[in-house]
């Protein structure tokens, strides 16, 4: 097969540049045009009023509860998928991808017909042990759990898979219990899987928008206020919440960047490094070579 010529190579690249200028870097650009076109008073007024701060810490605590959930969660849930066979796995491999096929606002939706205080007895359960769920703060972590969940699953599944047991099985045999042989060798060896997983469920994390507008009421998390504000005229606020939510998303993207060319250089240099585990000796963990 013949190399590209030049002439097609530079076409190919200028067709995705252009696609990615329209649609991604010129809208946000407009974004940061629109929000100090008339100065910074407006902008800054809006996102360090009582609603704009209140919305941006909400959405802290979203994510700050969700994301670890889902961490522990998704960790578990692919060593158990990929470590054990039983009956019913593939089932819960399908619905782990639940969250990536239904939408958000159906998702909130589901969440209203079995949290809300009318509509089920764990809805009415709940209200009666004073724990209001819907149109709360705890609506709106269990929301943004639900979308999120899948990430760190789907990203640590493919490595335990290609790390494969070897490690793990001569940890145990030297004496590590399950726990120790987790910490000192699972852990280590999907830690980049972990990372990448993170990164891309708190970056879901805060932009969700569809399934915590419907159980959020009054309640406004950084996405909401910018529709608010939007909906009621003032474009200032709007494009400065706007702003806020894409300077944080820009900052987990170049956090991944940066913990992508890290995992490569550490790849490239072999790096390796010596773990201990309680027991007759000392575990050192060795890539496995193929005969």
């Amino acid at each position: 097969m013949s190399a590209p010529s030049r002439a097609s190579r530079w076409g190919l690249r200028s067709i995705v540049l252009l696609y990615l200028a329209a649609l991604i870097v010129l809208p946000v650009g407009m974004i940061f045009f629109r929000t100090f076109e008339h100065g910074l008073s407006q902008p800054i007024d809006a996102v360090t009023s009582s609603d704009g701060q209140n919305a941006f810490w909400l959405t802290i605590v979203c994510v700050a509860i969700a994301v670890p959930l889902n961490t522990i969660f998704g960790v578990m849930t692919a060593l158990v998928l990929v470590r054990q066979e039983f009956r019913g796995k593939a089932l819960i491999n399908a619905i782990i991808d639940v969250p990536f096929a239904i939408s958000p606002v159906v998702i909130g939706l589901a969440l209203f017909l079995v949290y809300a205080p009318r509509n089920s007895w764990l809805g009415g359960w709940l209200m009666d042990n004073g724990v209001q769920v819907i149109f709360s703060t705890p609506g709106m972590v269990l929301a943004t759990i639900f979308v999120s969940l899948p990430f760190v699953v789907r990203e640590v599944m493919p490595v335990l898979q290609e790390i494969g047991t070897d490690q793990e099985e001569a940890a145990e045999t030297l004496g590590a219990s399950s726990w120790q042989t987790f910490w000192k060798v699972t852990l280590p060896a999907i830690r980049w899987g972990v990372t990448y997983g993170v990164v891309l469920a708190t970056a879901r994390a805060l932009g969700e928008f569809g399934a915590v507008s419907v159980v959020a009421g009054s309640n406004l998390t950084m996405p909401l206020f910018v529709r608010k504000q939007f909906e009621s005229f003032d474009l200032a606020g709007a494009y400065a919440a706007a702003l806020v939510l894409a300077i944080l998303a820009m900052v987990v993207l170049l956090g991944m960047s940066y913990l992508q060319k890290r995992s490569a250089r550490s790849v490239d240099a072999g790096e390796d490094e010596d773990r201990e585990l309680p027991g007759p000796g000392v575990f050192v963990p060795q890539p496995v070579k193929e005969a």
